[in-house]
């Protein structure tokens, strides 16, 4: 029990010195999480014992405390399956207990993880091993295919000198794929100097040219931006796009063949070298490129979440326009705008729609259905919906407005929300006899008078403050909202 103190100790002052804050901050946020106290709880009601920590550093330290748990549980089980397979070194074990990131424990794990059959485990299984070893000691006499010949075996189905040196082959590629090391330098130099590269794959289901500027794309994998990430990917899932990571290949090969051909002037050099590039090309690229995109596609998650969630916040934050009595309009041209009057309580006093934009062209009876309105219920704003026909309409009302009497304003409200609102179970609760259209104007016209009260009704990825958030783990977006 006290080593299992002492390690989380140590876990918590890593955080603290992290995150640069004290490690009793560190600790009491942990200690009160583990009691199931919630971030916004944690923030507002607990500030004395956290050192007045916000929100944000509490899911900082919360989010990182939870991989470094993840980290060290692998860490247990990599170690015991490869000590239960008899190939843990105390040099190995080291390696693995002083990872501090879970790729690089995978990378340990790799040469002893339980594989498919591959091209490397057929060969063993004929009995090459022992020739992918001769080939890899860079004998300086002697002749391959004379070595080649001791293991041929009609049994074994090894039946021709070719056979048996690509199976060795086969083996050392797999060898060379599973160095830790070799990965390691390998991912952090296509970090560095690799290249996003996208290419148009069918423009025909791109109809409205959303991805363009994607059709003939490059930019260093370093510096693309998380919505780029995320746009490309999306291109790619409605198969548009097809996007790759194109690493400097003439410099990788050069670290591989410095890292592995230990005797240049070995009768197996040659082959050797052949052997890397096919380790690389077949084996190492294509998994280094699916490791990349994930960590590029992660980090641009973990910023559009964040992102989404401060729009969120800030939207919900909105001051409240209490005491007015609004009319609230959702624009359109063919259907017409729904209109929607509501007192300064947000009890909905008369609803209606007008015709003023093509095709129809109603403007004097929608003109006089407005000023009667206003005159009416002592109308003091207009809240309009911002979207389709919402200029138009914008420019309708601030010609009526000019010509009334009484100080009347408008507004425009972001109406992102709204339909999915109207359709909901809760607004046919709450207005059983009205249409979808006129639940929406009344969402409208109660969120400038409550933006807090009508946003709340609205499941948070509709709202519309974001452009990424139904593409992102769901769960962890969830889990910030």
């Amino acid at each position: 029990m006290e080593q299992t103190i002492e390690k989380k100790d140590i876990l918590l002052k890593q955080i603290a010195t992290e995150q640069n804050l004290l490690l009793k901050q560190v600790k009491s946020v942990i200690d009160l999480m583990e009691d199931g106290n919630t971030v916004p709880f944690i923030a507002r009601y607990r500030k004395e014992q956290t050192g007045a920590l916000d929100e944000v550093q509490i899911r900082d330290i919360s989010e990182r405390w939870q991989y470094i748990q993840n980290l060290e549980q692998r860490k247990e089980e990599v170690v015991r399956i490869i000590h239960e397979q008899g190939k843990l070194t105390p040099e190995l074990e080291q390696q693995v207990r002083k990872a501090t990131k879970l790729q690089e424990v995978e990378d340990l794990y790799r040469p002893y993880k339980q594989k498919k059959r591959t091209r490397a485990t057929i060969a063993k299984e004929k009995g090459l091993e022992p020739l992918a070893e001769w080939l890899m000691s860079f004998p300086q006499t002697g002749s391959v295919e004379a070595k080649a010949q001791e293991f041929l075996s009609g049994e074994k189905e090894v039946t021709t000198i070719d056979e048996a040196i690509a199976g060795a082959k086969d083996i050392i590629a797999e060898w060379i794929s599973d160095d830790a090391d070799s990965r390691k330098w390998i991912r952090q130099e296509t970090f560095k100097n690799g290249r996003i590269e996208t290419n148009v794959k069918d423009a025909e289901k791109d109809e409205k040219k959303v991805y363009e500027m994607y059709y003939e794309y490059e930019e260093p994998v370093a510096k693309i931006v998380p919505h780029r990430v995320l746009a490309v990917n999306r291109g790619e899932k409605e198969d548009i796009l097809k996007v790759l990571v194109k690493p400097q290949t003439e410099s990788i090969l050069g670290f591989l063949t410095k890292k592995w051909v230990k005797n240049s002037n070995s009768i197996v050099a040659t082959l050797v070298v052949e052997t890397i590039e096919d380790s690389y090309k077949r084996l190492i690229q294509p998994s280094i490129e699916r490791e990349i995109r994930n960590e590029l596609t992660e980090k641009a998650e973990e910023q559009a979440i964040h992102i989404f969630s401060e729009n969120l916040r800030n939207l919900l934050l909105q001051p409240p326009l209490k005491g007015k009595i609004v009319l609230g309009v959702d624009p359109a041209y063919r259907t017409g705008c729904k209109l929607a009057v509501v007192d300064d309580t947000g009890k909905v006093l008369e609803i209606g729609v007008i015709y003023p934009h093509p095709p129809v062209n109603k403007l004097e009876a929608a003109r006089k259905r407005i000023f009667d309105i206003i005159k009416q219920y002592k109308v003091e704003m207009v809240a309009i919906g911002n979207g389709t026909a919402s200029r138009e309409t914008e420019q309708f009302i601030a010609d009526i407005l000019k010509e009334v009497e009484e100080e009347v304003y408008y507004l425009i409200v972001n109406e992102a929300g709204a339909s999915v609102y109207s359709a909901s179970d809760l607004a046919r609760e709450e207005f059983p006899n009205y249409q979808v259209e006129e639940r929406s104007a009344v969402s409208i016209a109660r969120r400038l008078q409550d933006p807090l009260a009508e946003l709340v009704k609205i499941d948070p990825k509709s709202v519309g403050v974001g452009q990424y958030q139904h593409d992102v783990s769901q769960r962890i977006l969830l889990m910030h909202l």
